[in-house]
């Protein structure tokens, strides 16, 4: 691992020095250009700490109420002049109706609350890692070079805190029932114990309320992993539906667990020398498949880098020993910025910046998480998402020469106009990569032109992945 004050090597250099391009994209710019310019504008309307609706007239369609802006962010915070502000997104669940938008004026410590810290964050610390704010939780963004951990993750094992994310105990009579109208995919694909699946949550718009991994173990018990920066309006989310259907289920947020992903081509054996009492049980699990152990632990073979390896929960107490075990054995500690440039080679999404509550998932490539086999199956969102078909396509970009590649940069094609959504620059192959959503009729093998700091670059269309296993995809 890098330490301060050690050279890198060339390549290294040459990444480094490309704008910062391995920054984690949610790390660079939370709100995008165009929606800052709009709370700009709503702000600067404020007078006297007034709080006004910018979204008063709506227009009314088959799904109900829309506001006229297409873009926005139920996220986004800013300050001018009064009070901070939040813009909220609302949904009722009796009938389902649009969700009605509102800035409600926030606390005035809200913009200065202090950061949320995983049992690891000290561990993290002692071991000299850059500490970052990454929605609200205190984490490490690298521990010295986070090429060479995106490296060891490609090459050999590495391993990630994603304690922020939470663990959610569904249980109940009605589980099921619950879990077939809350997500878009089908759990009663599940009837393995331990199979999981993953899926979108949607509004009653078909926007994406958050993108999650649902594991099945009985019919009356199930469990979720939703992301850290939407767990509280997930949770919030949950709890509505049940009580709008009068369910038998109860939505139990398990924040006394911890999480750790190994990740890599040794991930699983360097966890099996680890821990040798799981190998037996672990060794034959298919992939995307969990298993529980006595004590609040969980193995599962999932991740979030397109390569092998585990998600290991474990009680909050015990995560600490676990990572200095796992350390101990060789796996190299990872933050998040080889996290993103992995993710973004392996060609999977990420909440919040390719995908959000005003987004389908078929606008963001993730159609093959949506069933629609059983027409008596009415999710939330499904009537949205059946009525409207977005031609644009959601795909691959690499940059041709030279710079890098950053979310919300316009993308010119022969068929008009496209929006960078994730970019960055890969360890791997050495170039920026990219997802995009381009018109309708933009294939792969096509040439494209991206607009960086007012200069058109050229770019290839890419089908995705860009890389799996540690190998460069050649797709034909």
């Amino acid at each position: 691992m890098h330490v301060a004050g050690e050279r890198t090597g060339a390549f290294d250099r040459a990444l480094l020095a490309a704008e910062g391009a391995i920054r984690p994209e949610s790390l660079r710019l939370p709100i995008p250009q165009h929606e800052l310019k709009v709370f700009h504008r709503i702000l600067s309307a404020q007078h006297s700490g007034e709080t006004r609706d910018p979204f008063n007239e709506v227009t009314t369609g088959a799904e109900g109420a829309h506001p006229p802006n297409p873009r926005g962010n139920s996220q986004a915070k800013g300050q001018r002049g009064g009070s901070p502000v939040e813009l909220h997104v609302d949904y009722a669940c009796n009938d389902w109706p649009a969700p009605f938008y509102r800035l409600i004026p926030l606390p005035e410590f809200a913009m200065s609350a202090e950061l949320k810290r995983t049992p690891l964050a000290d561990v993290h610390v002692a071991a000299g890692a850059r500490m970052v704010d990454f929605g609200g939780w205190d984490m490490p963004v690298n521990y010295g070079s986070q090429i060479e951990e995106h490296h060891a993750v490609r090459r050999d094992a590495g391993m990630f805190d994603v304690s922020h994310m939470l663990n959610v105990d569904v249980a109940g009579a009605d589980a099921t029932v619950f879990l077939r109208k809350l997500i878009a995919n089908d759990v009663a694909k599940l009837t393995q114990p331990g199979k999981a699946l993953y899926s979108c949550m949607l509004n009653p718009q078909g926007g994406v309320i958050d993108d999650l991994i649902v594991y099945f173990f009985t019919p009356t018990q199930w469990r979720l992993v939703v992301n850290a920066g939407t767990a509280d309006k997930d949770i919030a989310w949950m709890q509505r539906v049940a009580a709008s259907g009068g369910l038998k289920v109860t939505v139990t947020p398990r924040r006394d667990l911890a999480m750790i992903a190994v990740q890599g081509p040794n991930a699983r054996a360097k966890v099996w020398t680890t821990r040798p009492d799981w190998r037996a049980t672990t060794e034959n699990l298919g992939v995307f498949a969990g298993v529980q152990f006595p004590g609040d632990t969980m193995v599962a073979r999932t991740g979030y880098t397109g390569e092998d390896g585990f998600e290991i929960v474990v009680p909050a107490t015990e995560v600490e020993k676990l990572w200095k075990d796992l350390t101990a054995q060789g796996v190299a500690p990872c933050g998040l910025g080889a996290r993103d440039t992995l993710r973004l080679e392996a060609g999977m999404n990420l909440y919040g910046q390719d995908m959000d509550e005003l987004i389908h998932p078929n606008q963001a490539g993730l159609t093959w998480t949506v069933s629609l086999k059983d027409p008596e199956r009415r999710f939330i969102g499904r009537d949205a998402i059946e009525q409207f078909a977005d031609p644009r396509a959601f795909i691959g970009l690499k940059l041709l020469d030279r710079g890098v590649m950053r979310a919300h940069m316009a993308v010119r094609t022969s068929k008009g106009m496209g929006e960078v959504t994730s970019g960055t620059m890969s360890p791997t192959m050495g170039v920026s990569i990219g997802f995009a959503r381009l018109p309708q009729g933009v294939v792969a093998g096509d040439r494209v032109e991206i607009d960086i700091r007012g200069k058109w670059v050229p770019a290839e269309v890419c089908k995705l992945p860009f890389v799996r296993h540690g190998q460069v995809v050649t797709h034909v």
